[in-house]
């Protein structure tokens, strides 16, 4: 569906405004494919990667709702529930409620764990048009009376397929036998599994499917390579990198990427100390303390945030140029999901993965996934010609006894050597003279 830009939509006069504000002029793709449906009360199935505009996609046609028909709510209540896996991504749409729906009267909560519930009790009483909660503490309060779902006129669900890794498929069964049938109900996943299909099924009538992107492709304008190196090496390349970023003051902020919440406040230490401004987000930290990190990051006092994979999906910050992954995650899937932190709406990013030589299975793990070999990035003091060899090596042996020709892709593309002899994947990145990734 071809939407010239937002004034082309039918929204209310306060939404137009704040959009004109914000200078969001022509829609992304999702929002010009869901907008116009969702407008009309239809369902929506959502397939669609980070970064491509999806909470506004959803969040513009709700207050759009709730400016053509006001109505008082019972204590305890909401005419729209929006469900999130994570606490920081609950406070990411509550807040982008807030900045479309600056123009209107509407009252908004967010309920989550890791907080006191005191204030989440007390808005509750009041009544509310749009709550944002995690399922967690959404079931506890309900559980103690504070809260009744009985009156939800929009259910959204967002990052199901996040919803499902962390285990809270119960409690979203949980939660839509306690919502009425009668609903308009929004379903957004980044990937779209057989389990995430039939989840899909069981809450939808006659929905319209907006799919933006195939879910295991990385975006478009996310330049990511691998780094092969020894696992002692990786601190010296991650300051060598940062210290490329920080100097080159247009490229924007650095997110980087542990597998342990020890080791995220460990690199955040080291890092401060080499003289980068860097903090860490985890899981261990507080609600409050965690908020602070992102609002200094968000506003560029802290250059470098270190993050766990809780924040994989938590974190919309405009400007990081440059996401490193430290680690490789366990899961491919989140590989996607980390290097989304770059290259948001449409801007430009890159994202560089170390990778040592206990790693080559979660690397063949991500390049099955996403269908590509991952360009080799090889041009640093810490690039390891061995540990890229063995890769190639372990990678040709295990495709040569799936009954693949010898050095043969899944693509059927064949691996080359680079300059330095080290094996480079296909689609090798071009260097700046800085040494970047461009």
């Amino acid at each position: 569906m071809s939407i010239p830009s937002f004034e082309a939509l039918p929204l209310a006069a306060p939404l137009q405004r704040a959009l004109r504000e914000n200078e969001y002029r022509v829609p992304s793709p999702i929002q010009a494919q869901a907008i116009p449906p969702l407008l009309e009360g239809r369902d929506l199935l959502g397939c669609a990667q980070t970064g491509t505009g999806k909470t506004a996609a959803f969040v513009l046609p709700t207050l759009q709702r709730l400016e053509a028909s006001a109505r008082r709510v019972k204590r305890g209540c909401m005419r729209c529930l929006v469900l999130t896996p994570t606490r920081e991504l609950a406070v990411q749409v509550a807040e982008s409620f807030s900045k479309y729906g600056k123009h209107q009267r509407f009252s908004l909560a967010t309920v989550y764990g890791g907080v006191s519930q005191g204030p989440q009790v007390k808005a509750l009483a009041r009544g509310l048009d749009v709550l944002v909660a995690t399922p967690g503490r959404l079931l506890d309060l309900k559980e103690q009376g504070h809260l009744d779902l009985g009156e939800v006129e929009v259910f959204i669900l967002d990052e199901a397929d996040r919803m499902l890794d962390m285990g809270f498929i119960n409690d979203i069964r949980r939660i839509v036998r306690e919502i009425p049938a009668e609903r308009q109900t929004l379903f957004f996943s980044a990937t779209m599994s057989a389990e995430i299909t039939r989840l899909a099924a069981t809450m939808l009538t006659e929905p319209v499917s907006v799919n933006i992107t195939p879910s295991t492709t990385t975006a478009e304008k996310i330049e990511h390579s691998i780094c092969f190196l020894r696992k002692a090496d990786k601190a010296a390349l991650l300051l060598s990198l940062v210290q490329q970023q920080r100097e080159a003051e247009d490229e924007g902020l650095t997110l980087v990427f542990s597998k342990t919440k020890h080791g995220a406040s460990r690199l955040a230490r080291n890092l401060d100390r080499d003289g980068i401004r860097a903090d860490a987000i985890h899981g261990n930290k507080s609600q409050a303390a965690r908020q602070r990190s992102l609002e200094k990051f968000r506003t560029g006092r802290t250059r470098v945030l270190v993050a766990t994979d809780v924040a994989a999906r938590g974190i919309d910050v405009k400007n990081i140029g440059l996401v490193i992954n430290y680690d490789l995650p366990n899961e491919a899937e989140s590989y996607v999901h980390r290097i989304g932190r770059t290259a948001r709406a449409g801007a430009e990013g890159r994202a560089l993965s170390f990778c040592a030589e206990d790693e080559f299975g979660c690397l063949r793990d991500i390049e099955k996934l996403i269908r590509q070999e991952i360009s080799v990035y090889d041009d640093h003091a810490q690039h390891a010609v061995d540990v890229a060899d063995a890769y190639a090596r372990a990678k040709q042996s295990k495709s040569s006894g799936n009954g693949r020709s010898q050095g043969r892709s899944p693509r059927g593309g064949n691996g080359s050597r680079g300059r330095r002899g080290g094996y480079r994947g296909n689609g090798a990145r071009s260097r700046s003279r800085s040494g970047s990734v461009r």
